[in-house]
């Protein structure tokens, strides 16, 4: 019984549309930032390194190089704070963590382009 409410509530939580983006991909993550009273929406692009859990608490990571320091975050897919997800090009990978690219600087920590 316990578990059909909690299903309820997490269907409630899911958006209608989800933006399609896979891991390895270029992305550009629309967040919107609370700053004090203001609200604004700031841009994150960097590369799908993970998504993980399922339904509402589907999460996923994007790391970027931000003057050659390695920076991550992570986002709830269905958050209300998530604005939009651009991908900006499709990448090639044979795996579904990429946590290899942690270890990697420069033009080695690029993922090929899936041509279709």
């Amino acid at each position: 019984m316990n578990s059909t409410i909690i299903k309820e509530i997490e269907a409630e939580q899911l958006k209608e549309k989800v933006d399609e983006f896979a891991v390895g991909d270029t992305v550009k993550v629309h967040a919107r930032i609370k700053e004090g009273n203001r609200e604004r929406i700031q841009v994150f692009e960097g590369t799908v390194i993970k998504r993980q859990g399922g339904s509402n608490r589907e999460t996923f990571t994007v790391r970027k190089s931000s003057n050659g320091v390695g920076v991550e975050k992570t986002w709830p897919l269905h958050s209300p704070s998530v604005q939009k997800i651009e991908v900006v090009r499709r990448g090639k990978v044979r795996r579904a963590k990429l946590y290899y690219l942690r270890g990697r600087v420069g033009k080695r920590s690029k993922v090929k382009e899936l041509v279709k």
